[in-house]
């Protein structure tokens, strides 16, 4: 029997490679926005990872309302798809479980509830009897309570691609299997189609959504996609009389487990604290419903643990223990937009297990970024460009896997840094701070000094929690340094550009919305934004003469700030020169800045003479350094800007010179907090691409009336002309000292829920914790509006009174940077 090859059109406006419940979900979206798309598939439909997914329907656990986001629209996709396409997705909302067994979990899911309720989720916190009287089978003498999610529950993998693969069609997508795609065709950096054995489909975009093989098929387009399979395991026991199909699902991440029902047994799945990666070298392009055989005997301690949670399993026969490969990223956070390498290149794959529970999201988030030219939910923790390639190294997606999938049930402590794959990039005086003790964590793969331990005291963290901690007291040292004194901090692994050609000035004028491009030698804070208004990236830039730059971001913005440019510059005469590896940056900080500065420099650093946001090169002993006069700490202060091979000799003439001054090394913690006391925003954590320059409280930076205008000004004018704002980034500080901030506490006016706390830290000059949260009002955010309520923040299950604040509550006039 012949078997004919598939038919292929010769063009679509889109491409979606992969058929399991991302790519279909994709497709389904885009077809729905009227979007031309063809979906290929490699084998058939779900034969990837999506087949043997467990199926869990869990709204609760996330902290983050991107994910909350994805996750409740998910589910409201599924509920309405059989409707619509006649093919039944299996959900079932039995509800779900999650249980703590400790007081690190408790607090943890208490905040986590708040959070969630904030978000639209309905949560209860049940006791142990109400968890038994739920689950009969579960053992729960040593449970503190459990969190009821009554709309959550369960769905089925398969049916449910299948129904979006329907639905896509349905909208005039059309949907083929059996061709796997195996080239791309790209010109002047932009993708405009795919290759296959069947012809060649030229597209305006192309979607990578290939799962496990995403990495792979990106290297195919010169994209790097940092992700890696690795084993995962669950169990099927044989049926036991009790167990009932409308019991929800249980988790009990400290016994690495979840439980439903399946066949009139349980499944009891498991995801251990050390995994397995798999196939590093690269997953077999035919493995398609794929099983791996199961170890065993590495996998029984965890299969024990889990057992023991219900006891009777422990005498149940077992139908079946699978493994099977899913993919999973350096931080546990999916992989999704425009790759930084290749225009039009979208990539929607690394789901660390939450892909079917995610997977409606996903799609339409996906889709809407390509309909509308830019996403219109914060992308800045899941968006491709915030990794880097390195990261795809076979060592590194190796090393950092066996901790990323254990990563899912651990208790989320703050502070927890990583572990694995350390080392890969470290300051230029890495080695100077190792001999002051710093305590390092992982910050986009540098080695960051967190914080120093004193003479005597090695520089190590104890168990977690989610109070002070015992190295609390060298942070707090290091924040009245800095205050009072004078200390300094190494900054290497902020993105550093140099950015030169006749054009450069113009073009950085022309996306920045503050006038960049006026005298030499100065300084000037600024923001990007869309056509939309909102933020692309916070950052600042340096006008050393009128053909040289220097452009200065986060690390996590690094790439995306790279790729901004770049895309912008295209056929102008600017080039843009990533000298992040070049400098060093050390930040010296404090009202004793300058005097320690002018024992080590001839230069005149006097206010007369170098007067706040100068700029210009000094000399400090043998070297020639870039100085800035700026801060990000609210106190006098000046940025250094080191040639590499020279770093060690400066830091060695400051730290000698120093010593007369009471100098101090001060770390990530320190610079937290003093940030947080004075309301400096750190884009990708208190702002994000869903705020407007004017809800961000940033209007003061933007020059409107500057000729030429600048990317996104008629957005902000027009926000300007529709009156008073609604929706405001406001600082918040806890008048109790006692309580700590982290992230996503509730902010409350007479009651009401308005806001969460984006970002936090302990203000120490203040005398409490300290946050920035967007207030989302619903009415004027005036001065009357602030005054007149009663503010308060909610932590777990505890309410505590706050002051909020437009402006910043520590030196609200900006008289000590400009001493």
């Amino acid at each position: 029997m012949t078997v004919s090859s598939p038919i292929l059109p010769g063009r679509a406006r889109a491409v979606v490679i992969g058929g399991g419940i991302i790519g279909t979900s994709v497709a389904y979206h885009l077809a729905h926005a009227g979007i031309e798309v063809v979906l290929l598939e490699r084998d058939r439909l779900t034969c990837g990872t999506t087949w043997h997914a467990a199926g869990l329907m869990a709204t609760f656990g996330s902290m983050s309302q991107t994910s909350t986001e994805l996750r409740r629209y998910t589910a409201d996709l599924y509920s309405r798809l059989e409707a619509e396409t006649g093919l039944a997705t299996g959900l079932k909302r039995v509800g779900l479980i999650e249980l703590a067994t400790e007081p690190g979990r408790l607090e943890e899911y208490r905040r986590v509830a708040a959070f969630n309720e904030l978000c639209g989720v309905e949560v209860h916190e049940i006791s142990p009897r109400e968890v038994a009287e739920r689950f009969p089978l579960a053992r729960v003498d040593d449970v503190l309570a459990g969190f009821y999610i009554p709309a959550d529950g369960r769905v089925n993998p398969v049916d449910v691609t299948m129904s979006l693969a329907r639905g896509a069609r349905m909208a005039g997508a059309r949907v083929i299997e059996g061709v796997p795609v195996t080239g791309f065709s790209k010109q002047r950096g932009v993708v405009t189609g795919v290759r296959t054995p069947y012809g060649d489909v030229e597209a305006e975009y192309v979607v990578n959504c290939a799962g496990m093989w995403a990495r792979q098929l990106g290297e195919l387009a010169g994209v790097s996609i940092p992700l890696q399979a690795a084993e995962h395991y669950y169990l099927l026991t044989e049926p036991i009389e009790e167990v009932s199909a409308d019991w929800p699902v249980l988790e009990d991440p400290a016994s690495y487990g979840y439980y439903r029902e399946e066949g009139g047994g349980l499944m009891l799945g498991l995801f251990e604290p050390v995994c397995a990666p798999w196939r590093v070298e690269g997953i077999p392009a035919g493995f398609s419903f794929g099983e791996l055989p199961p170890d065993w005997d590495r996998m029984a301690p965890y299969l024990e643990r889990a057992m023991s949670r219900i006891p009777i399993t422990e005498h149940t026969g077992i139908r079946k223990f699978f493994c099977g490969p899913e993919s999973f990223t350096p931080d546990l956070a999916p992989i999704i937009g425009e790759a930084p390498e290749l225009k039009n290149y979208f990539v929607a794959a690394g789901l660390n297990s939450i892909g079917i529970l995610t997977g409606g999201g996903i799609g339409r988030a996906v889709a809407a970024w390509i309909a509308d030219g830019r996403p219109d939910i914060d992308v800045t923790g899941i968006n491709i460009d915030r990794l880097h390639p390195y990261q795809a190294n076979p060592r590194y997606r190796a090393t950092r896997t066996v901790e990323s999938l254990g990563m899912v049930y651990e208790t989320h402590y703050p502070g927890r840094a990583m572990r694995t794959a350390r080392g890969a990039k470290v300051s230029p005086i890495h080695q100077r701070l190792v001999e002051q003790r710093a305590y390092f964590r992982d910050v986009s793969g540098w080695e960051g000094a967190d914080w120093y331990a004193p003479e005597g005291v090695e520089p190590k963290i104890g168990d977690l929690s989610w109070g002070r901690q015992d190295w609390y007291a060298y942070w707090e040292a290091e924040h009245h340094a800095a205050r009072t004194g004078v200390i300094l901090m190494d900054m290497a692994f902020m993105a550093k550009f140099e950015v030169t050609g006749a054009d450069a000035g113009r073009m950085l004028d022309r996306i920045s919305a503050g006038a960049v491009n006026g005298e030499s030698g100065r300084i000037t804070y600024t923001q990007w934004l869309n056509e939309g208004g909102t933020l692309e990236a916070d950052l600042t830039v340096t006008k050393l003469d009128d053909e040289r730059f220097w452009v200065v971001a986060s690390d996590t913005a690094h790439r995306h700030v790279e790729t901004w440019m770049r895309r912008h510059f295209a056929g102008a005469h600017a080039c843009v020169t990533d000298v992040t590896s070049g400098y060093a940056q050390i930040n010296i900080q404090g009202p004793r800045s300058r005097a320690l500065l002018a024992a080590v420099t001839q230069a005149d650093l006097s206010d007369e003479a170098f007067p706040y946001r100068s700029a210009a090169v000094v000399p400090i002993g043998f070297a020639r350094v870039l100085c800035i006069r700026i801060t990000y700490l609210g106190e006098l202060g000046y940025e250094l800007y080191i040639p590499a091979e020279q770093a060690q000799h400066v830091y060695d003439v400051l730290t000698g010179a120093g010593r007369a001054h009471g100098l101090r090394h001060a770390g990530l913690k320190a610079l937290a907090s003093l940030r947080m006391e004075k309301g400096y925003r750190d884009y990708g954590h208190d702002i994000d691409n869903t705020d407007t320059v004017l809800e961000a409280g940033l209007g003061f930076a933007v020059a409107l009336g500057k000729p030429g205008g600048f990317i996104g000004r008629d957005a902000v004018l027009a926000q300007r002309e529709r009156g008073p704002l609604t929706r405001r980034l406001m600082q918040v500080l806890v008048t109790d000292p006692e309580p700590l901030l982290f992230h996503g506490e509730i902010v409350l006016r007479d009651g009401r829920p308005l806001g969460y706390i984006r970002s936090a830290s302990y203000g120490f000059t203040l005398g409490g914790a300290v946050g920035l949260a967007m207030i989302d009002a619903g009415e004027p955010v005036s001065r009357a509006f602030l005054d007149s309520g009663q503010w308060a923040v909610r932590i777990a299950d505890r309410t505590y009174p706050a002051v909020v604040s437009p402006r910043p509550l520590y030196d609200p006039g900006n008289e000590r940077i400009r001493m």
